[in-house]
């Protein structure tokens, strides 16, 4: 008789020693296997959207994207987030919000104990979801924590061999450009090397939003929609450009304008 295939695991931790902790103790687990080790969310967004691993072991505190930030931004892409273990420092609200939707994490530091609990839960829930997509506890628990987790107020990368402070405020509306993303701020324009996805997740969800596959605007800048043939419409910004909003994204937007109205 065949046996069982196993669980494709992905280790997510911005500290090294925390990533060989997690590999050390799934070594006594021969029905995981770790299949990839990401040191930040980047990487695990294109593991996810590669691989599509059945577990991943996701650090909630690292720089840039966040845990969270990860799951939002393969959910808003599309990509089918796998069965997810938060790794995280004490953080109250955070623990809070894992319980109230039942989804499993683990406290550092932990023990082997609470490391095996944890994967008996995982185990189970693999086998009840199997085939179901993506986990709607996930979306539920984004939701609940999005006023939680502030988004920083400015963006810093590197440009021509400068590092760029950009407040998030100064921008109008970012686009997708082959593997970068370019924002538009005012008569300046950036170049980003970061997909949407990932970009979209360190902006402010109230502020920002994806109006297209490939374009993110500022609502702050939004003057009006002009309404276009088949249900689409243009966005109208407040220094005359012209975007196309397409008909996936329209309801979120017009019940986000009516809101800061």
């Amino acid at each position: 008789m065949a046996s069982e295939a196993r669980i494709r695991t992905v280790i997510v931790d911005d500290e090294a020693p925390a990533r060989s902790r997690i590999r050390q103790l799934l070594r006594a687990e021969p029905d995981f296997e770790v299949i990839a080790e990401c040191g930040n969310g980047r990487e695990a967004l294109e593991t996810i959207r590669r691989d599509k691993p059945d577990l991943i072991f996701l650090d909630v505190q690292m720089p840039r994207l966040t845990g969270l930030d990860v799951c939002q931004a393969a959910a808003s892409e599309g990509t089918e987030v796998p069965l997810v273990i938060f790794v995280t420092a004490y953080d109250e609200y955070a623990l809070k919000a894992f319980e109230l939707h039942a989804i499993d994490y683990l406290l550092k530091p932990f023990d082997r104990e609470r490391f095996q609990k944890t994967l008996g839960h995982a185990r189970e829930q693999l086998r009840r979801a199997k085939g179901a997509g993506s986990d709607p506890r996930i979306t539920a628990l984004l939701e609940d924590l999005r006023a939680g987790f502030k988004r920083p107020d400015r963006l810093v990368f590197k440009q021509n061999g400068k590092v760029i402070f950009l407040r998030t405020e100064t921008i109008d509306w970012i686009e997708a450009d082959g593997n970068y993303t370019r924002l538009h701020a005012g008569p300046d324009s950036h170049y980003l090397r970061e997909t949407l996805a990932g970009l979209e997740a360190q902006l402010p969800a109230d502020k920002f939003m994806r109006i297209s596959r490939s374009v993110i605007v500022n609502l702050d800048r939004v003057k009006e929609l002009q309404p276009l043939f088949y249900g689409d419409y243009a966005v109208i910004l407040q220094n005359g450009s012209k975007l196309n909003l397409s008909r996936t994204y329209r309801t979120r937007l017009e019940a986000l304008l009516e809101r800061k109205q």
